[in-house]
C-alpha cells in the first residue's frame, strides 16, 4: 500500500508544517508521494530534498526583508511575495535548494494549482525544481496580491482555491494510507464570504470567481471527509493543538519560531501512533 503525505497551505501558517516535517526527517520517516498546496508545497519540496531546518532558517532570516513579502514588493512587482528573491535568489544562492537529492528521490512530489480559466485544480508532478519552480510559485500565488502565473499553456493561481487539502485526489492516484498535515486547529470552519474585489479583479474568469465562492463549502466538506477517513483508519491527521493567532502574512520571526516549535511538539507527541499507523 502506497503512503502519501498531504500538506495544506495557509501562507506563513505553513511554518507549522515545517516543524512537523523536520521531526519526520529526524525520525527518517518517508513517504511514496508528497502533495503540497501553496505553503504546503513550499515546505514539502524541502522535505523531499531532505534539507532539515531549511524552511525555518530562511523564513526567520528573511521574513522582514522587503524583497521577501511586503507592500513594497506588491507595488513594485505586482506580487506580495517577491518572485525574484523568493524563487531564485534564495533557492539558487542564499540558501541553496538541493536539486540533486530532490530529483533523485524515490518520493514523487506534486504541487496543486488552480486554473483560473476553468476554476479547476491542476495537480503537477515536479521532477526537477529547475523546471517546476513556476508551478511552485503558482501554487503559492494568493489571489488579489499576486500576478497570474502562465505556465504549461495554463493561467494559474493558488492551489488552495480549487483543492485546499487534496486527500481525495491523492487517494485516486493510489496513495491509500495518508498523513494529512493541516494548518488550522480542530474545530475550524471556513465562513462564507462575498468578495466584490474578487468579482471585479477576475471578471474575465467567471469559473475562477465561482470557485472562490464555493471554496468555503468545499473546504468544510473536505474536513468532514478527512474526519471520516481518519475514523476509518486509513488517514492520520496532524493539526495545531492550539491556535497561536499567526496569520497568512505574519512577519515576526519570534512568532514564526513559536508556531514552528508547536509543529515539532505536536509531531513528537504523535510519533508512536504515527509509526504504528504507517507500519
Amino acid at each position: 500500500m502506497k503512503t502519501g503525505l498531504v500538506l495544506e497551505g495557509g501562507g506563513m501558517r505553513g511554518i507549522y508544517t515545517a516543524g512537523v516535517l523536520d521531526v519526520l526527517m529526524e525520525q527518517e520517516i518517508r513517504f511514496d508521494g508528497v502533495v503540497g498546496v501553496s505553503a504546503g508545497a513550499i515546505h514539502g519540496c524541502s522535505f523531499v530534498s531532505e534539507q532539515h531546518g531549511r524552511s525555518i532558517r530562511y523564513y526567520t532570516k528573511y521574513s522582514r526583508d522587503k524583497r521577501f513579502m511586503s507592500l513594497y514588493s506588491l507595488l513594485t512587482t505586482g506580487n506580495l511575495v517577491g518572485e525574484e528573491f523568493c524563487y531564485h535568489q534564495i533557492p539558487e544562492k542564499l540558501d541553496p535548494f538541493d536539486e540533486e537529492t530532490f530529483s533523485h528521490s524515490s518520493t514523487r512530489f506534486y504541487a496543486v494549482c488552480t486554473d483560473v480559466e476553468t476554476g479547476r485544480p491542476v495537480y503537477v508532478r515536479i521532477r526537477r525544481m529547475a523546471q517546476g519552480v513556476r508551478y511552485l510559485m503558482a501554487s503559492a500565488s494568493m489571489p488579489l496580491v499576486s500576478r497570474i502565473v502562465e505556465e504549461g499553456g495554463r493561467k494559474l493561481l493558488d492551489g488552495g482555491i480549487a483543492d485546499s487539502i487534496p486527500l481525495r485526489a491523492f487517494q485516486r492516484a493510489g496513495y491509500q494510507k495518508n498523513l494529512v498535515v493541516l494548518t488550522r486547529p480542530a474545530g475550524y470552519r471556513k465562513k462564507d464570504s462575498r468578495n466584490l474585489l474578487i468579482r471585479l479583479a477576475y471578471r474575465r474568469y467567471p469559473a475562477f470567481v465561482r470557485a472562490m465562492g464555493l471554496r468555503p463549502r468545499r473546504y468544510n466538506a473536505t474536513l468532514d471527509y478527512i474526519a471520516g477517513q481518519e475514523a476509518a483508519g486509513n488517514t492520520f491527521v496532524l493539526r495545531p493543538s492550539r491556535d497561536l493567532g499567526v496569520g497568512r502574512t505574519e512577519k515576526d520571526p519570534d512568532r514564526l519560531r513559536e508556531l514552528y516549535q508547536l509543529g515539532r511538539e505536536d509531531a513528537e507527541a504523535a510519533l508512536e501512533a504515527l509509526k504504528a499507523f504507517l507500519a
